[in-house]
């Protein structure tokens, strides 16, 4: 079950709702009709998502994090965001809903933004821009609204393919690397694989990555990786690691993460050794 984007493929051009007008309050701009995909990416969609004022906040009502979708405006723009506040730690094993058992079980917001964080150093663009903020004397993180999406569970449903089979195939194994790489453990939710009606893959609901587990959870599903990202990935280091996301993962997290991080370009080696370069590497 998705924890976070409703599953319904939201119609273009829709209106926003907006809070009724109150008595000596200057009218709001009209919202412009809504974009498809992401209408702000990188350090713009940052400083919004920082500064903008909410006015309408309407509960999901779908999963078990109890996400609220924001309509925020900065004066010109109007622009939709999902907020999310949970902040839920068991230590020890715990058994968890669905069935199954889990070490040290976390349920945070604060993995949104580190997963947001550590899509920007590896440069995967998976991910959209989430930052922390705090509302209503709540702290939590922000994340903008993907517009037009529809969940990779309801493309399936529908038949639909993607034009560029190649470039789709692509995105999805960068989602299955960021999900091993941050052990995720809600990762075989296909709920929480948004497509915009370009076919531009997004990778949301993070909460529950960053464990601390050094080994990878499903590393059957790693066959091929960028060689792009392969390299940064290779590159990183713990105080760059720590200069980065250390706001919001402690340090056995990252501790997890760095394992993981190796345990990942082992296997790629092995891969090549098995069926070669070609087989296994792409720009």
């Amino acid at each position: 079950m998705m924890r976070g984007y409703g599953v319904a493929v939201l119609v273009l051009g829709a209106g926003l709702a907006l809070p009724p007008l109150v008595r000596g309050q200057a009218p709001a701009p009209v919202p412009p009709p809504l974009v498809v995909g992401l209408p702000l990416a990188g350090a713009e969609a940052e400083k919004f998502l920082r500064t903008a004022r909410v006015v309408d906040r309407t509960p999901i009502g779908k999963g078990v994090t109890r996400a609220d979708r924001l309509t925020l405006i900065d004066g010109t723009r109007t622009h939709r965001a999902i907020w999310k506040t949970i902040n839920e730690r068991r230590m020890g094993l715990q058994r968890i809903e669905g069935g199954g058992l889990e070490f040290d079980f976390r349920d945070s917001w604060k993995s949104e933004v580190a997963a947001y964080e550590l899509d920007k150093l590896l440069g995967l663009g998976l991910v959209p821009p989430t930052v922390e903020r705090r509302i209503a004397g709540r702290t939590g993180s922000l994340q903008m609204w993907v517009e037009g999406a529809m969940t990779e569970d309801d493309r399936k449903k529908r038949g639909l393919e993607a034009p560029d089979a190649a470039a789709w195939n692509a995105q999805m194994h960068k989602v299955r690397l960021l999900h091993q790489l941050t052990y995720n453990t809600d990762h075989r939710n296909v709920r929480n694989v948004l497509l915009d009606p370009t076919f531009r893959v997004y990778a949301v609901d993070s909460s529950r990555a960053f464990r601390i587990q050094a080994d990878l959870l499903e590393p059957g599903d790693l066959v091929c990786f960028s060689r792009a990202v392969m390299g940064t990935l290779a590159a990183l280091d713990r105080p760059t690691l720590e200069a980065r996301l250390r706001p919001w993962l402690d340090g056995r997290q990252i501790d997890g993460l760095l394992a993981r991080r190796d345990r990942l370009l082992a296997l790629v080696k092995e891969r090549i050794a098995e069926t070669g370069e070609e087989a296994v590497l792409y720009p």
